[in-house]
């Protein structure tokens, strides 16, 4: 277990004495007294179903979210998708032309972006051939100014999880943040890190409603850490950051977990039946082992073989020229119907 981990220490000087700003609905927070006439936000009196600003706490989908995993809303923040709310952790924790964070090529590609755009240096260590952690690499890239590792597992573009064994020695020896981003979860049979939030204090996880939720258009993630971590990003959280549109179409869909469990088995169905076929195309070289929506392969020429795609109308993504990932497709698990018709443009 971590001996010297301090929070305080790693919070930038500008925000620790930062004073929030406190909007209207801040300041009066009970939303369900329908007789009272709010003339505080200079708001449009007239009733669009959107005139009033949202919840700038997001209580409802908040509670929901704690009901169904169990945590603490005070644990949770909610951002404009899973890129605001990374992108709010760099710039609480990270000084600018001074501090470093950690990443893990090949992998989500807006770490490097985020660090770039706040003057953060990204120190990259590759995973291992069969992308894992490499973890002694990591330490000897570690100094006093390491603020962040960031981890996604399951990993994009690879599709696989990080050993647990990995992640533990990381979390336990390891003084600065661990961020665990968990885009992909639910296509998993592994647990989430998430059963460990209480255990580790520099643990922070990212999650979203944009993959097995079926939401990526209204952007909504969310991030799970101590309340400690959650009040400090709090601190600097935009007052209105997910709008009313995106706060009741979540509510709708994480009322109706039946729906969402039916197209995570469909699509793990899929996914195994898509992997049956790609064993018997001549020209994939390798099929990396995946616990996500999608299926990274190894082909003859990538280039051509995503030239010959969209030529037949699939579109997949290239990633070629990531890290680890020559001549490399990555194919997302569509409908049945779509599934059939990537099929029969790959072995045609």
């Amino acid at each position: 277990m971590i001996n010297s981990f301090n929070l305080d220490s790693l919070v930038r000087d500008n925000v620790k004495v930062l004073k929030p700003y406190s909007s209207a609905r801040d300041e009066f927070e009970d939303f369900d007294t329908a007789d009272m006439v709010f003339l505080d936000a200079n708001e449009n009196p007239y009733n669009s179903g959107v005139n009033r600003y949202p919840d700038p706490q997001q209580a409802s989908v908040k509670n929901i979210l704690a009901k169904q995993n169990k945590v603490n809303p005070n644990q949770m923040l909610l951002g404009n998708g899973s890129d605001e709310v990374l992108d709010l952790i760099f710039r609480a924790f990270c000084e600018p032309k001074k501090d470093n964070v950690i990443t893990l090529p090949p992998t989500y590609g807006m770490y490097g972006v985020l660090a770039n755009i706040n003057a953060v240096e990204n120190r990259e260590v590759l995973l291992s051939t069969d992308f894992q952690p490499q973890i002694e690499k990591i330490f000897k890239a570690i100094d006093d100014n390491t603020k962040m590792i960031f981890l996604c597992s399951p990993n994009n573009p690879t599709g696989n999880s990080f050993s647990e064994e990995s992640v533990t020695t990381l979390l336990e020896h390891f003084n600065g943040l661990i961020v665990i981003d968990e885009a992909y979860i639910d296509f998993s049979e592994k647990e989430s890190w998430l059963k460990k939030i209480d255990q580790y204090p520099n643990l922070i996880i990212t999650q979203t409603l944009s993959k097995a939720y079926g939401l990526a258009g209204i952007r909504l993630g969310i991030c799970y850490a101590s309340s400690e971590i959650i009040a400090v990003l709090n601190k600097i959280k935009p007052p209105y950051n997910v709008n009313e549109l995106t706060q009741k179409r979540a509510l709708e869909r994480l009322n109706n977990t039946n729906a969402i469990q039916s197209e995570i088995v469909t699509i793990i169905k899929q996914r195994d039946e898509l992997l049956k076929v790609l064993l018997d195309i001549k020209y994939v070289e390798k099929i990396y082992p995946t616990e996500a929506n999608f299926i990274l392969i190894k082909v003859d020429d990538a280039n051509k073989r995503y030239n010959d795609l969209i030529a037949k109308g699939i579109v997949i993504r290239n990633r070629t020229t990531q890290p680890l990932c020559e001549n490399c497709l990555r194919l997302t698990i569509g409908t049945e119907e779509e599934n059939k018709k990537l099929i029969e443009a790959l072995i045609a």
